[in-house]
């Protein structure tokens, strides 16, 4: 049976969904063991959650205190474990970390790689969406380690209970390059109080047509917060500065793919529709009915989103 060994990457709080959504997707193509970056006590903590999840083994580095936030050092135990005691694909989520990652790491075990994928195959093959999800293929590479990178929201994770799951397998190791540089400290960046926008089972996305920064804080956000939801933006909105950039979904940001979206004066250009067009139920608010977002949209309202938004808002609240 192959072996898929999932690179667990939550340095901070418990084991996050987007760690569960990669078990879920390496499971159908084989033995499924994790490789956990965040130290041994957290390893040691979540090996009876990763064994409901479907893992066999949980292998993380031995010397507590050794995770020191570079990535080369990252590759060092990665590629020292799959070649060492589990060889077999590894599979990251497809991230900018998780991208830099997978490339150098498929180079050092001489074996392909392939990017944002949805779902992978037990013959080794995985299928991807492209151009702007518009087709589907199904890719496959050589090497005996191929290296994947998969989408975050692209699988439903999932339980699968089995007995012996979630062994622990401490491994001793030292890295043997310098990284150059130390880490003196770090200050992990805020969180509010909405969801995380690859996780959000609902999203309120806007776009140029909400005009100034002060517009999202007093009629995007309510509505999201009304909703549970998180925020999202297109890349012109980022591009005037007036939303962070944490936030754009697109080809050059986050992919999302929520229960219900609901995006507000959004033109529907490519870059942000490859991001987020496999949302379950796609509500959309634009003044200009030829707007291109209309075309994919389930629900679509022809209205200035000044008006729309503030109401929908009043009466979602008044139900709560």
């Amino acid at each position: 049976m192959s072996i898929l060994n999932v690179i667990i990457d939550q340095r901070e709080g418990d084991l996050d969904v987007a760690s569960a959504e990669l078990i879920a997707a390496a499971r159908p193509a084989g033995e499924v063991n994790a490789i956990v970056l965040a130290g041994a006590e957290k390893a040691q903590a979540w090996g009876a959650r990763l064994g409901e999840l479907g893992v066999q083994k949980v292998f993380y580095r031995a010397q507590e205190g050794t995770e020191d936030l570079f990535e080369v050092t990252d590759l060092q135990f990665i590629h020292h474990v799959v070649y060492h005691y589990s060889q077999g694909s590894v599979v990251l989520a497809h991230t900018a970390e998780g991208g830099d990652i997978a490339g150098r790491l498929a180079a050092r075990l001489g074996s392909g790689v392939l990017t944002d994928v949805v779902a992978l195959r037990a013959d080794g093959s995985a299928q991807q969406s492209i151009f702007g999800d518009k087709v589907t293929i199904t890719a496959a590479v050589g090497g005996a380690c191929p290296v994947y990178t998969v989408r975050p929201g692209a699988v439903e994770p999932e339980e699968n209970p089995q007995a012996g799951a979630g062994e622990l397998c401490p491994v001793d190791f030292v890295a043997q390059e310098a990284p150059g540089a130390r880490v003196l400290s770090f200050t992990p960046a805020v969180k509010g109080d909405r969801p995380e926008l690859s996780q959000a089972k609902v999203v309120v996305a806007g776009g140029r047509g909400v005009g100034e920064e002060e517009n999202f804080h007093s009629v995007l956000e309510p509505l999201a917060d009304a909703l549970g939801a998180a925020v999202g933006v297109t890349r012109d909105v980022v591009d005037l500065g007036h939303y962070p950039a944490q936030f754009q979904i697109g080809q050059t940001g986050a992919t999302v793919s929520p229960d219900l979206y609901i995006g507000a004066g959004i033109s529907g250009a490519i870059q942000h529709t490859s991001g987020m067009q496999t949302a379950g139920t796609i509500v959309v608010i634009n003044n200009d009915e030829d707007a291109p977002i209309f075309q994919i949209a389930d629900l679509g309202v022809v209205g200035d989103l000044f008006d729309v938004l503030p109401a929908l808002t009043k009466e979602i609240e008044s139900r709560r």
